[in-house]
Parts: C-alpha cells; structure tokens; sequence
C-alpha cells in the first residue's frame, strides 16, 4: 500500500530550538506508519534538511518542499509543523507553504502571527470582552519611564519577550531595583518586550482542536511549579512542576475555562491544536496567552489531556492529517 509522504517540521532559529526537537520526536513517533510515512526536516539558519536523529538524509528542495533520496524525487503532501517560535509560530512558514501549496497542521499565516506577539493578540482581545493583566509596551531604542511603570503596575510584577515562549527571557521583578535589569534581558530576546502587572493565583492550561467540523476541548491543566513562576526549568526539569490533568476544579469552573478556550479559538481564527494559558485570581480566569505550536513532548500538557480525554494521540494525529489533506484536494 502506497503511503503518504509527511513533513515533521522542527527546529527553527529561536531559543526553543532544544523543545522543538524534543517535541518532534514525540510527533514523528506518534504518526501512523500504515497512513503516512514521516520524515523530519529540520529548518535552521536557513539550512533545510531531512534528518534521521543526528543524519542527514538530503537537502531540501525549498522552490517546491521536496528533497531526493535514492535517485528518487519525493515531494510531501503534508507538514506536520512543530517550530517553535520562528519561524513557524509567527506565520512565516504558513506563508511560504500557503504559496506552494502545501496543506499544513496549525493556525493560518494570519492567525500565527496575531497570536505569536502578544501585545496585538492582547489588544485585539481585550476589547471583546477577555480579562487580562494591564501591561506597558516598549520598544528597544525607544525611552521608558521606569517610575512611571512602577506606579501604575506595582510589584511585584513580570517582564517578557513580547514575542517568544518557553519562558525564555521572562523575569519576577520583586524590587525596583530589578526592573531595568529584567528589560534589559528580556530585549536579548526581542526587540519588543511587555512590563505585566502581576495577577496572584493558580495558572491553568486548557488544549483543544477543531477537527471534521467539531471541536475537542481537552480537559485544562492545573500547574503548580516548585519555582516562583512557571519558568524554563519548571516547565522542562522533570519535578519542578506539579501538573495535574484534569485540573482540580468544580465541573462549573471546568466547563467555564473551557469555553473561554473555545471562544478565544474562535476569535483569533485558531486551527489545529491550540493551547490557550490562564491565571486563576479569586474565581476568574484571566487570559495569558494563546500558544499555536504547543509542546508536544512526553510530558507536554498537550498529550497529557489528550489521554486523559480518553483519546488516542496516534489516531487524532491521522484525523488531523487526513483532513488536512482532503481540504487541499477539495
């Protein structure tokens, strides 16, 4: 039986390169083989290659996604996109595989890239109605008021990469002193960076898929890292965090996080799997941020609700796909 040709794409040029690896191991592994046969690229500074663990295989063709093996032209039907960051959670790569025409598995070029910078995506979501901590916006090279700052935010409060994940870059400022040092390197990680008031309570995460015309809402994690936030370490260091699936919440507070989930999926015009993040504060959920590429390790939260939704990862892997597929050919 002939199988379908099937990218795994990872990598990418971003501090996450490490997760984005690991996360396309657990991908690749997970694909039907009697379906699909999968092959890794791994895209970074600008080198494309599929790659067997450490070997390279081939280059790849970027004028058409294609690569040769064996004298033989083997072009993909499918991406499998699991970048994190760039360029495959701001849009760039959707573009480039919409021009080809190759069909992939996330959120279109303009979705990724509303969601990938969190100060538009914050923007864009707060006028409707979604509550969230009230942040500053500054640009490297441009002058701030650290005074300022502080008294309309308070401490302790969080700095960020505006654009970027895995906590890469993120600082607890608990003393003013700290401030200026948390800008600084947050900047080495974009040029764009966000000042957030800090809201206490408990973070929740809650995955979901829209798939043959129905959406998935998995069951919402609940996150009590060892550190003092959620950071680096307590997200990839197995023991520094306590994750619990299906969050231990009333089934009220659960259906409500979920369809919070669910609308913000809709309105930043969300596809395939999607994980939206929370902070809990007397009772409300306030929205952090909307996660397009989410982890897809062992341990990521995304294969953690999907098991404990009873699924199958391999089987809503081939859903995915097939459907993804069947669009382009329509």
């Amino acid at each position: 039986m002939t199988t379908r040709n099937i990218a795994v794409v990872v990598g990418g040029d971003s501090s996450e390169y490490v997760v984005s690896m690991n996360s396309g191991a657990n991908v690749i592994s997970s694909i039907d083989r009697e379906h699909f046969t999968p092959w890794m690229v791994k895209m970074r500074n600008g080198v494309w290659e599929v790659i067997d663990g450490e070997n390279k295989i081939a280059d790849v063709d970027k004028s058409d996604f294609s690569f040769t093996v064996d004298g033989k032209r083997i072009r993909f039907e499918y991406a499998y996109i699991i970048i994190h960051g760039s360029p495959g959670e701001n849009g760039i790569l959707q573009g480039y595989f919409d021009l080809i025409g190759i069909p992939y598995s996330s959120s279109n070029t303009e979705s990724s890239a509303l969601t990938f910078n969190k100060f538009y995506c914050n923007n864009f979501l707060r006028p409707l109605g979604i509550e969230m901590a009230r942040s500053f916006h500054l640009v490297k090279g441009d002058e701030y008021d650290i005074d300022g700052i502080l008294a309309e935010l308070g401490l302790p409060l969080f700095v960020k990469p505006n654009a970027g994940g895995s906590s890469f870059g993120i600082t607890k400022v608990k003393a003013a002193g700290e401030l200026k040092p948390a800008i600084d390197k947050a900047f080495e990680e974009d040029d764009e960076v966000l000042v957030d008031e800090f809201i206490s309570g408990t973070e929740f995460t809650c995955g979901l898929v829209k798939i043959g015309g129905k959406k998935l809402v998995f069951p919402a994690t609940e996150v009590i890292p060892k550190n003092e936030f959620f950071n680096y370490e307590s997200k990839y260091v197995a023991g520094m965090a306590e994750e619990i699936t299906p969050a231990r919440i009333s089934e009220e507070a659960m259906l409500e996080i979920q369809a919070l989930s669910s609308r913000i999926y809709d309105l930043c015009d969300c596809n395939g799997i999607v994980r939206i993040d929370f902070i809990r504060h007397d009772g409300r959920f306030y929205f952090l941020e909307v996660n397009t590429i989410p982890g897809m390790t062992g341990t990521s939260f995304i294969p953690q609700q999907v098991e404990a939704m009873g699924l199958d990862l391999k089987e809503l892997l081939t859903e995915i796909i097939e459907e993804g597929i069947g669009k382009a050919k329509a």
